[in-house]
């Protein structure tokens, strides 16, 4: 879910992240091409026959389609993006740590906390999640909302869609924005990240068709700007995932010095994003981890199953992971993004 804020290509001055009318394409644009050499309007008029068919309306698809082209840079960066690496080792979590649970974050997190400390008790009532992991998912996708994205979400989903690396992805996602579009949101407010995720949580179209949550009874869910509807959202979201009330992400634990982690290396296989579970250790109550010797530095009732974490190796910090840890992985499967989230809500209540 997590996706790189990048600023639009601007072909003229007047359309600076894609929407109007442009006369002639650049050189740049010239040279972006279809895998299956389907013309980009000839595409568009199929999107568009699939949203019609969706019951989208006629003039959201005027709208959200005028004037529009290809934005080369949009495949330029969805192409750039890092394949599959190889087995050996993986960068060291600490600095990465270091560099996204900073004091800037975390003040930010403590001033959204307290500034918003009403709406979030609500919202735990309601769903469940704590307010601390609420205000560090915000942190983290959009730095507290002041950092959402300004590429025209049409223009760049269609440009993926089209290309056609992961064309029924993108040509979903498409037609979703304009069931978003349909229910009142102007063009010039989806904009977002360069692969379609928008807003404060940074939700691609199809995740706020079925999870956004109008979180002060307004009769919407504007993820934009309302804070108590990006509260609620994030926590629909998480509520989904499976997240466990009353339940840790995770707690440091102790482990004995010459404790071979790999031992109790985790045998399942994950069929998605496996690299970040084979980094996970077998499932265990909290008691059979005691027994082994690991102890949690925070009290965790022994019959909690968790998974031993020492992503740095012997010597290194090492935690216990709840389920709760895996329902942040749905947020963004990443290890490096999870810890992130996990320990700097720890920090925002601390």
């Amino acid at each position: 879910m997590l996706i790189k804020h990048l600023t639009s290509l601007a072909l003229v001055a007047a359309a600076a992240v894609g929407w109007g009318s442009v006369a002639t394409p650049s050189p740049a644009q010239a040279q972006v091409v279809a895998r299956d050499g389907i013309a980009f309007d000839a595409y568009m008029e199929l999107l568009k026959a699939r949203a019609r068919s969706e019951g989208v309306s006629e003039g959201t698809l005027q709208r959200m389609t005028a004037g529009l082209t290809p934005n080369a840079r949009v495949i330029r960066l969805d192409q750039g993006q890092p394949g599959s690496p190889t087995r050996r080792g993986y960068p060291a979590m600490a600095p990465y740590i270091r560099t996204h649970v900073n004091s800037q974050r975390i003040a930010g997190g403590r001033n959204v906390f307290r500034a918003n400390s009403g709406q979030l008790r609500a919202v735990e009532q309601a769903y469940g999640v704590p307010g601390e992991i609420i205000v560090a998912i915000f942190g983290h996708e959009t730095s507290y909302g002041n950092i959402r994205g300004n590429f025209d979400l049409s223009r760049s989903l269609a440009t993926l869609a089209w290309e056609g690396r992961r064309r029924e992805l993108f040509a979903g996602e498409w037609v979703a924005l304009m069931k978003v579009a349909d229910r009142g949101y102007s063009r010039q407010q989806l904009v977002g990240s360069y692969a379609g995720a928008f807003g404060n949580p940074q939700f691609l179209p199809s995740v706020y068709l079925r999870l956004a949550a109008d979180g002060d009874g307004d009769g919407r869910a504007n993820i934009f700007n309302n804070r108590a509807d990006t509260f609620a959202s994030i926590a629909n979201y998480f509520k989904d995932a499976g997240w466990r009330t009353g339940q840790p992400w995770g707690v440091r634990a102790s482990v004995p010095s010459g404790f071979n982690v790999d031992a109790y290396r985790t045998t399942l296989v994950s069929p998605v994003c496996s690299r970040v579970h084979e980094r996970h250790s077998q499932w265990k109550t909290v008691a059979e981890w005691r027994a082994l010797g690991v102890r949690p530095q925070r009290n965790l009732p022994d019959d909690t199953l968790t998974s031993l974490f020492q992503p740095d190796g012997p010597g290194a910090p090492a935690w216990l992971l709840t389920g709760n840890y895996r329902v942040i992985l749905e947020y963004n499967c990443s290890n490096y993004y999870a810890m992130s989230v996990g320990l700097l809500a720890d920090e925002i209540v601390n």
